[in-house]
């Protein structure tokens, strides 16, 4: 009803003027462009810069029409990029591609050379593919293969452990406890993403990246460097036949997003991109769930409704363990339950959500038909008065279910992000930070509720190169959980970094619940760990490495840093207490200076001091710990 009412209060005009504010978003093919792609791909290539160069290159093939020359051209001197690297098996592919979109007759002999260097290599045992040089990903703890086993579930899209159960309870909705004793580090859950958008460029979540990677990062964002569909780091991208924008790992990447969503995306790619990631991410996940299963998931939800115990509020009571909810069969029925606090959330904003999806249905609309999913002969009609004759019944029902989704995500989408390195790849120090890849929705981790000092963390693993797949979540005990008790996960507002009644009021803006959590119990007036005299935000001594983003904004050398930090050092230590968080940070830039002379010792000397801080500020159980013990080892490693 709510879309019906917004769509017929939005009209042409108001098509046109999206595609106004869309012509600034450039997804369409241009030859032009793809040329000066493969010239900055030469120029890189001539300084020996091949991973640049490749994607570079990969620029221009994703700009190219179908059917010009430039498309051969940026496939064969990609393939010349990627034979310096030693990809020989993706290099054949592009001397293949190159050929087949009619590279000139009088340049084949020396791409057929090339196809031939590399069979070369590969029969002398060179095919083994060497890691991704241009990603620079931190290392991925993914679950092992025997954790894998000890996983147990009826859903195909999520694996949960035997030790934990879901319950229901009236105020907490669906929940994880935990029914038997995990320990530190155990894993307690393996997620998938329903459906997922990648996030363009290189947002850093935490840290202060300097300015020459800052370039680096604008030239080449996680839209040139991931596959769309897996999040797959890549250096031979390949491009969607109809924008420039989306590219994937592989054929079968891109043939499933196609029939999963982007065929109907495609022709509204710079629309799609003003309504913003949540709008697109709502759609796909409806696109993906198609007719049947959004029929299958209404009548759940209304059995559900009509059969369940009631509280005298009206509250659908399930059994109290939960565990026929925990693992659905189909998991868009999980995802449909998801709670979209319709009547919470602002008047402005549901209106506000409404109209751009109806908006965007009217542009959808002048696209073309809906997907095969949608737009088959076995749905029901029903009577539409003459005005709303424009859409069709199936038409309706898909903006309704796209809607209830962007309400849903507001609450429920999760930030897909990995650990990445910045700097030279040459360098001995290299700082890394933490970047936001993707908005996804997880329907298992749904399950849990948040704890301002939660027992678990999250750990995304995007999938190394090998068969199509996508990228994991693993979720494990960050500390001891006993038998009963709960499992929570930090929805944001952490009490290591926010007061109290500032994560109360974040947590009750955009999820809707006073938190009554135990942290919030104890610490009425500050965060835990809070340090008197100083700022409880996140000191960049920890993960992120802020220090090592000042030294690169200075441009000294190593000696020249050392000098500067020890005199600030020593006017800080005058003023502060020891375990202050910027006396950790000036330390962890020391180390970091150290560390770039090669000398170790000090280097683990000085990083030590900054883990007293970590401590002191996080906790001994903190990520951000963890972190600093981590970088503490490779120097007694390296030493």
């Amino acid at each position: 009803m709510l879309l019906m009412v917004s769509a017929s209060s939005s009209s042409e005009e108001d098509v046109d003027v999206l595609q106004g504010i869309a012509k600034g978003y450039r997804v369409q093919k241009d030859a032009a462009r793809a040329a000066l792609c493969r010239e900055r791909g030469n120029s890189s290539f001539q300084i020996r810069d091949y991973t640049a160069a490749a994607l570079h290159y990969s620029q221009g093939v994703c700009s190219s029409p179908r059917g010009s020359e430039q498309l051969s051209l940026c496939y064969a001197n990609r393939s010349a990029s990627l034979f310096h690297l030693q990809r020989y098996q993706e290099a054949l592919a592009d001397v293949a591609s190159a050929l087949q979109h009619g590279y000139p007759p009088h340049l084949r002999p020396k791409l057929e050379g090339r196809r031939g260097q590399c069979l070369g290599r590969l029969s002398e045992g060179g095919g083994a593919e060497p890691k991704d040089s241009g990603g620079k990903d931190g290392p991925h703890d993914d679950p092992s293969p025997s954790e894998h086993r000890v996983v147990a579930s009826g859903d195909p899209g999520a694996q949960i452990s035997p030790c934990v159960s879901v319950y229901f309870h009236p105020e907490k909705g669906r929940h994880l406890v935990a029914t038997e004793g995990v320990a530190a580090g155990g894993l307690i859950m393996v997620d998938q993403p329903y459906s997922c958008v990648l996030v363009p460029g290189t947002e850093a979540l935490k840290g202060k990246p300097g300015r020459r990677n800052q370039v680096e990062a604008a030239s080449f964002g996680t839209e040139d460097r991931r596959c769309h569909r897996c999040l797959r780091e890549t250096l031979s991208a390949l491009p969607c036949e109809g924008c420039c924008y989306s590219r994937y790992c592989s054929e079968a990447c891109r043939q499933g997003a196609r029939e999963e969503h982007h065929r109907w995306e495609c022709p509204v790619g710079a629309e799609l991109a003003v309504t913003g990631l949540m709008s697109q991410l709502a759609l796909r996940v409806a696109l993906k769930a198609g007719w049947e299963n959004v029929q299958r998931a209404r009548k759940s939800v209304t059995e559900r409704e009509s059969y369940g115990p009631k509280l005298p509020g009206g509250v659908s009571v399930d059994a109290s363990p939960a565990t026929d909810e925990g693992h659905p069969s189909d998991v868009y029925v999980s995802v449909y339950r998801l709670l979209h606090h319709l009547g919470r959330q602002s008047p402005e904003l549901r209106f506000l959500c409404a109209v751009t999806i109806a908006t965007l249905f009217l542009k959808l609309r002048r696209a073309g038909p809906p997907p095969t999913s949608w737009g088959g002969g076995g749905s029901p009609r029903t009577n539409l008065s003459q005005e709303d004759a424009g859409w069709l019944p199936e038409h309706w029902l898909l903006g309704s279910v796209v809607l209830r989704h962007m309400l849903q995500l507001r609450c429920n989408a999760q930030a897909v992000s990995v650990l990445q390195a910045e700097g030279a790849g040459g360098s001995r120090v290299q700082a890394m930070h933490e970047v936001q890849l993707a908005s996804a929705l997880f329907p298992a981790l749904s399950l849990l509720n948040h704890g301002c000092r939660p027992n678990t963390s999250l750990q995304f693993s995007p999938p190394p190169a090998g068969p199509p797949g996508g990228v994991t979540l693993a979720v494990r005990a960050a500390e001891d959980i006993a038998p009963g008790q709960e499992v929570l996960h930090c929805y944001g507002p952490h009490s290591s970094r926010m007061q109290t009644p500032e994560r109360q009021r974040l947590l009750l803006a955009q999820y809707y619940f006073h938190c009554g959590c135990a942290a919030c119990s104890q610490q009425p007036g500050g965060p835990s760990g809070g340090l008197p005299g100083g700022p409880s935000g996140g000191p960049s001594g920890g993960p992120s490495g802020g220090p090592s983003g000042g030294l690169m904004v200075l441009g000294v050398s190593s000696d020249e840093a050392l000098v500067l930090l020890n005199s600030a050092s020593r006017s800080a230590g005058a003023l502060l207490s020891e375990s202050h968080p910027l006396l950790g940070e000036l330390a962890d830039a020391r180390a970091r200076a150290h560390a770039a002379r090669g000398d170790w010792r000090r280097a683990a000397t000085q990083l030590k001091l900054s883990t007293v801080a970590t401590e002191v500020q996080y906790g001994g159980r903190s990520l951000e710990l963890g972190r600093q013990l981590f970088k503490l080892a490779q120097l007694h490693f390296n030493g």
